[in-house]
């Protein structure tokens, strides 16, 4: 690629042109491989990468390089995040595989982990159902931190995102888990208790 006249030769705009001009391409011929969000996300990485690469003086020899280059480290990243998905991350497959609790109101969720006994599955059921109840009675703020930490989003962004302090998000996350604790074994508590029980 040649720079327009007059203009200096820049590289890094060289690869974000080759990024530009590749992407619906490369989305669309690598769209078996992951959800499309996970893709773009991937290409986001694969794009990044190159323009750092170029940034700290890496140099292609074409603009055909450049796509070559690009395709390579998008499949790089394609790869990775399908290792993560397949448990490889186990946070990551657990987040895959989740169901919002978001508009689901009083519905019954059924939760199948093949892996758990059923007793305990059935003793995780109804202390997943504790917590959705228990946590309507925190506050907003408590409820709102409390899930960014679920999703985990991280503590700079959310603080960037809502406009807080750093200081007001550690307090709120604090407040909200010993609320939620303090719920729970105050739940824990109301269980009546057979008189004389074998």
């Amino acid at each position: 690629m040649r720079a327009p006249a007059g203009r200096p030769f820049d590289p890094v705009e060289e690869v974000a042109l080759v990024a530009r001009a590749k992407r619906e391409l490369l989305l669309r011929v690598h769209r078996h491989r992951l959800r499309r969000e996970d893709l773009e996300d991937s290409y986001s990485q694969a794009t990044l990468e190159l323009i750092a690469h170029t940034r700290r003086g890496g140099r292609f020899a074409s603009a055909e390089h450049v796509a070559n280059a690009l395709e390579q480290r998008l499949l790089s990243r394609i790869h990775d995040r399908r290792r993560a998905l397949s448990g490889r991350s186990p946070m990551q497959a657990a987040l895959e595989t989740a169901i919002s609790l978001d508009c689901i109101a009083e519905q019954q969720i059924d939760i199948v982990d093949v892996r758990a006994e059923l007793e305990t599955l059935t003793l995780l059921r109804h202390d997943l159902r504790r917590v959705q109840l228990l946590a309507r009675e925190l506050t907003y703020d408590q409820r709102l931190v409390l899930a960014s930490q679920i999703g985990q989003m991280d503590r700079s962004e959310f603080c960037r995102r809502y406009g807080w302090t750093g200081e007001k998000y550690r307090k709120v996350a604090q407040r909200a888990r010993a609320r939620l604790k303090a719920l729970m074994a105050r739940d824990e508590l109301a269980v009546p208790l057979a008189a004389h029980a074998s």
